[in-house]
């Protein structure tokens, strides 16, 4: 028998939870796409995204949309602080499909940002969207490199982190319910690019959500410093997802910044996560610091379709699995 709910509220969503949670567990997802970070981001950004999160199942599978619509689009829920957004699905893979025709009811365009890899760009493409690459997103894989490896390979990285311990600096880690220390990082980092554009933490709703979401999990939530008596240097929070270390934020202080903290601490994190068994995700972007370190890279991509689009792509047919 077919259940279909277009969950708008946060009771609604909460209702869903024993669903959400058990796709979760049974697909290859990022914590972006677990319950608690998409039910925390409902709540926070309740003021930007209206969430229509749509879960449809039967005997042969089930799927679920974690959609909101903000302004005059279908997005994901997340706001800009999920950098891996993707669909939960498993089983027949028509029920998706009648998941997308209950989004494309409410006759607006979707936009979506960051498919992560090709298993997302194939599961998509197999919905019939066009998926198309925006940007990487550079990492360290233990099947690529060993810790001594990497340590050899970036005898510069490591000689700023012994020049930092010379100056008094040292590393140290936290877990994410110092809610305290949280709150410094995000608001430091908010009123360092005060005045720039992109400045994702000069929102205050942003700055809260990433305090509740550090404390989600604590353990999970690792947040490396280099400190020297009351000042933080450098800070890098990060997030354990199975076996990868994702690098979600760094922040310094820029009278430090001759030093090259930043650089440095993600040098030493990069080195203890290889030690530990640990892949790491320097997440979205290319920047220079991220590269020199980087092994390899995965792709993102980005996914447009107007509201006449996303109405032809609802009433496709259902796409064939491929075979085993």
């Amino acid at each position: 028998m077919l259940r279909s709910v277009v969950a708008t509220s946060a009771g609604e969503l909460e209702s869903l939870r024993p669903e959400w949670e058990r796709l979760y567990r049974t697909g290859d997802y990022t914590f972006f796409q677990s319950f608690s970070w998409n039910f925390l981001g409902a709540r926070c950004f309740a003021h930007c995204e209206s969430p229509c999160v749509v879960y449809v199942e039967d005997e042969a599978g089930a799927a679920l949309v974690p959609a909101a619509v903000r302004e005059d689009r279908i997005v994901l829920l997340g706001d800009a602080l999920f950098d891996y957004r993707d669909v939960l699905a498993g089983g027949d893979p028509g029920l998706l499909r009648r998941a997308w025709g209950k989004l494309a009811g409410f006759g607006l365009p979707l936009e979506v940002t960051a498919l992560a890899g090709t298993r997302a760009l194939r599961a998509w493409e197999a919905m019939d969207f066009s998926p198309k690459r925006y940007a990487a997103a550079p990492r360290v894989l233990t099947d690529e490199i060993s810790a001594d490896e990497f340590a050899r390979e970036h005898t510069r990285s490591a000689r700023l982190l012994r020049r930092l311990a010379r100056a008094g600096a040292e590393v140290r880690q936290h877990a994410g319910d110092e809610s305290d220390l949280v709150r410094y990082i995000y608001r430091a980092k908010g009123e360092q690019f005060a005045g720039r554009p992109g400045n994702l933490f000069a929102d205050h709703a942003r700055v809260e959500f990433m305090i509740a979401a550090a404390a989600l999990d604590p353990a999970a939530c690792e947040i490396f410093t280099l400190e020297t008596g009351s000042t933080l240097v450098a800070a890098l929070v990060t997030f354990r997802d199975r076996r990868i270390r994702r690098f979600y934020t760094i922040y310094y202080d820029q009278r430090w910044a001759h030093y090259s903290p930043g650089v440095a601490l993600v040098f030493e994190v990069t080195r203890r996560s290889l030690v530990d068994g640990l892949d790491s995700d320097y997440m979205t972007g290319e920047q220079p610091h991220k590269t020199r370190l980087a092994t390899s890279r995965m792709a993102l991509f980005r996914v447009h379709a107007s509201a006449h689009n996303l109405r032809r792509l609802a009433q496709l047919p259902v796409p064939v699995p491929a075979a085993a």
